[in-house]
């Protein structure tokens, strides 16, 4: 067997020297949207490629989860090969700077603010090559990994392991995602404090630069294009395919779920669960506030035989603190991992009678999710905005977050789930662009409201992005260490204040791997540039 791996709706352009040593200038250029479509589908019309352009107005290129910003792209490439992608980076490189023409990767669309979005530029389906990669398991008992391409979804990445009673470690809460979409963020999940993010699980990848070069990187090989796209939000390069660590799946999860009714005692318990050697295989916790009713959105599925009593926690009008768990095992082991959670629980100082217990597959408790997306959409439910904010919080502020935001922001949790939870630093790589708060424990805290369409008041999508905003005026004005996941920020100031000390490394690797700024002009992290020399 062959080895797999070897073979601007603005008018103002800013002008920059990517070698950030001479001085940056602006132009002014007055831009022609209709000059700049007609001249890219000319010049794309003469590209030769195996799979194929699309031209007229790309509706679902223009959309995404968060349902709030939609940009026309000039095109969308479908490709079904990797030169593919290569040839169209390279046309635009070659191209020079006067064209102005961006790129953006578009895996299942679940971004928030259009950073999949290229407006009047071109966007390359990514599932289209996901259909034509094929995925290949390699199950030997010394590190077994799966090849599969980055537009091709996580859930097929499981089930196809699992046909060799093998998965990956490391998870999103959500597996209709794309392999390439979730390492060029991080990839978080309940299992984040053992295994580390996605994207510290990655033993190789493919990926075409900015200048339309295909480079094959590891940590032993192009280790510096390997750890800039790991977590660098596309800025580098597109992440094409890429090489997974398994390990030995177990067929069932025992999942569990009890309540807190203060946040001392809940942030105890979960920071003593992350740092015990023999602890639960998954840990995600959860804020109720002023919770009134059963949620409508992904995360009211817990248990489909018994999805009220699993889900509908009534708060009175108070807060209160879930924490879901889980233990792995196999048919045979049940009576053993029984004992281990009683033993495990006993270390708790949960509501007693809050506890609930039910037993699912580990394919069911994975794809969780998707269970509770079908019934959404059933209801309209899905295809709305999702206004979504996701902070990291340093641990030895986590009581000063909670104590300004639930209770005196968050006044409920009745259109959202609001997710608090720890995880280790020692799992995450700082090699990647990836960077976190500066503390060896830090909170995942993601506030997941959905607006509902035509409504006003507190269901409204104003009303929630000011909810947001406050949320985020108060961290910086309490200096609190916060950084975004999945961040958005609206000026170049920010986002090198969101990186810090690690800016530089961000600006060079983007000088080296995509000078003229063309890939995922939908961060908003560097303008795409006229060359200046």
């Amino acid at each position: 067997m062959r080895h797999p791996f070897t073979s601007s709706h603005s008018n103002v352009v800013l002008i920059r020297n990517f070698t950030f040593t001479a001085v940056y200038i602006l132009c002014f250029v007055a831009v022609n949207p209709s000059l700049v479509f007609s001249s890219t589908t000319t010049s794309l019309k003469t590209l030769q490629v195996h799979g194929n352009f699309t031209f007229e107005r790309n509706e679902f290129a223009s959309r995404d989860f968060g349902n709030r910003i939609h940009f026309l792209p000039s095109a969308v490439l479908h490709p079904v090969k990797v030169s593919d992608i290569a040839s169209t980076i390279k046309h635009v490189w070659q191209m020079g700077p006067d064209s102005g023409l961006t790129i953006a990767a578009r895996g299942h669309g679940h971004s928030l603010q259009g950073q999949a979005q290229a407006l009047q530029g071109i966007v390359i389906n990514m599932e289209s090559l996901g259909l034509q990669e094929k995925m290949q398991v390699y199950s030997g008992k010394s590190l077994p990994y799966v090849d599969v391409s980055a537009g091709e979804l996580w859930i097929n990445v499981l089930r196809e392991s699992l046909k060799h009673g093998l998965s990956p470690k490391s998870w999103t809460d959500y597996l209709h995602l794309t392999v390439g979409g979730t390492l060029s963020n991080a990839g978080i999940s309940g299992q984040a404090f053992r295994h580390g993010p996605q994207i510290s699980n990655v033993y190789q990848l493919e990926v075409v630069t900015g200048k339309g070069a295909v480079v094959v990187c590891s940590e032993e090989k192009n280790a510096d294009l390997f750890h800039a796209v790991l977590g660098g939000l596309g800025q580098f390069g597109v992440i094409t395919r890429a090489r997974i660590p398994l390990e030995p799946a177990p067929k069932m999860v025992k999942w569990i779920r009890v309540l807190y009714s203060d946040f001392s005692t809940f942030t105890r318990d979960q920071e003593h669960l992350i740092s015990a050697e023999n602890t639960f295989d998954y840990i995600e916790g959860l804020a109720i506030v002023n919770r009134t009713g059963l949620v409508n959105n992904w995360r009211s599925s817990f248990n489909p035989e018994d999805p009220v009593r699993a889900s509908q926690f009534v708060s009175d009008g108070r807060t209160l603190f879930c924490l879901e768990l889980t233990k792995n095992f196999n048919p045979d082991e049940a009576a053993d991992v029984d004992k281990e959670i009683k033993s495990l629980l006993s270390q708790l100082n949960y509501i007693p009678s809050t506890l609930f217990v039910t037993e699912v597959s580990y394919i069911d408790f994975l794809d969780r999710v998707h269970l509770a997306e079908h019934k959404l959409r059933s209801k309209g439910l899905w295809d709305i905005p999702h206004p979504w904010l996701n902070l990291l919080v340093p641990k030895s502020k986590m009581h000063v977050f909670a104590e300004g935001v639930f209770g005196k922001i968050v006044t409920d949790t009745n259109n959202g789930p609001v997710l608090v939870y720890p995880v280790n630093k020692s799992k995450w790589d700082n090699r990647t662009s990836f960077v976190t708060p500066d503390e060896d424990i830090f909170y995942v805290v993601a506030f997941l409201p959905h607006a509902v369409p035509s409504s006003t008041g507190e269901n409204s999508l104003e009303y929630l992005l000011s909810v947001n905003q406050r949320i985020l005026d108060f961290v910086e004005e309490a200096d609190l260490g916060v950084k975004q996941y999945l961040p958005h920020y609206k000026s170049q100031e920010e986002w090198q204040r969101h990186f810090g000390s690690r800016w530089e490394v961000f600006a060079r690797r983007k000088s080296d791997y995509d000078p003229l700024a063309i890939l995922a002009p939908g961060q908003g992290i560097f303008q795409n540039p006229i060359s200046v020399l």
